[in-house]
């Protein structure tokens, strides 16, 4: 998991100053930043996008309430996927050796697709996504949310992240929060070290 920095650090950030809570996406879709994780998610057809949340306040902020959506450029709306969707996606992987489907009611010899998916694996998914159900006063919450793109050709240019259900301590909503993910593509490329 890397390191997580105040939320207005990041290019692509929305801040609420009288609310003093910060949004920030960063999409892990190249492949210097994805090689953190042992699969490449890109392959089953996820963007992990790293969702960091600070709260400068002097309350806990809630986040249990919240909900999350990537709409893209075309107007797709995608919730980030559940665990048991990554999991799904990898254990069925689709044959690609075959070009039409088999009419004999009998499996014919040929390349075997293998599924499931390793313990490691699971622990990666499970410590990765976001979690976070509250975040403290002058504190920090992040985590990795996936989201399936299967059938999207470049889903984030002229995409929009939309946040709504932060609730402060006596309940009440914050204002919804909304990052245009071109801030992320339009900014300048960091330095590798």
């Amino acid at each position: 998991m890397p390191a997580a920095h105040p939320a207005r650090s990041y290019p692509a950030h929305d801040e609420h100053a009288t609310e003093k809570v910060t949004v920030a996406v960063d999409p892990y879709d190249v492949e210097y930043k994805a090689d953190i994780f042992s699969v490449n998610y890109r392959r089953y057809d996820f963007v992990p996008i790293f969702f960091v949340v600070t709260n400068d306040g002097d309350q806990p902020v809630a986040l249990s309430d919240m909900q999350v959506q990537l709409v893209t450029v075309n107007r797709s709306k995608l919730s980030p996927a559940t665990t048991e969707d990554i999991v799904r996606r990898m254990s069925h992987p689709r044959r690609s050796d075959t070009q039409t489907p088999n009419p004999l009611p009998i499996p014919l010899p040929g390349k075997k697709v293998k599924g499931g998916v390793s313990q490691k694996t699971m622990d990666e998914i499970d410590r990765a996504q976001f979690s976070a159900r509250a975040v403290e006063p002058h504190s920090t919450a992040r985590g990795f949310l996936f989201f399936d793109v299967e059938d999207i050709s470049n889903p984030l240019a002229g995409a929009n992240f939309y946040l709504t259900g932060v609730r402060d301590t006596k309940g009440n909503e914050l204002m919804y929060f909304e990052i245009p993910l071109e801030k992320y593509l339009s900014a300048p490329e960091p330095k590798k070290f």
